[in-house]
């Protein structure tokens, strides 16, 4: 649970709001669902719901919710992009430079971009205490 959080146990009082639609944006960090009304994200777990607010709606604003509130994403997919292309580049410029080489190099790129942006998403998430 991060620090703005607020932990509801489901035996004190079970609730859920009407207007709140299940989504699948956000991290579910384990929970069986979640919510969102406007910038009100809720987690359910089996006994308890964590709610929080967020700075921007995903809905009405992906990328603004992306930069104020999900930062860790794109952290993950700027080192991934970067990363990815860096090394596909690198492995390239050392091949004879046929057809198969660069589906080599492409195919590399794509794996290590994938590896490279879970690690820095990972790490981003690390840092901002999630």
């Amino acid at each position: 649970m991060s620090s703005d959080e607020i932990e509801i146990p489901k035996e004190i009082r079970p609730f859920m709001l009407e207007q709140a639609q299940e989504t699948k944006l956000g991290h579910k960090n384990g929970a069986q669902r979640q919510f969102r009304y406007k910038n009100l994200h809720i987690r359910e777990y089996k006994d308890k719901y964590l709610v929080h607010m967020d700075r921007v709606n995903p809905h009405d604003d992906p990328l603004g919710h992306l930069v104020y509130d999900a930062q860790e994403v794109l952290v993950g997919l700027a080192s991934g992009a970067i990363g990815g292309a860096k090394i596909a580049s690198h492995i390239y410029k050392k091949s004879g430079k046929t057809k198969k080489d660069k589906q080599i190099a492409a195919a590399a790129g794509i794996v290590s971009s994938i590896a490279i942006g879970y690690v820095g998403y990972k790490l981003a998430k690390k840092a901002k205490g999630q």
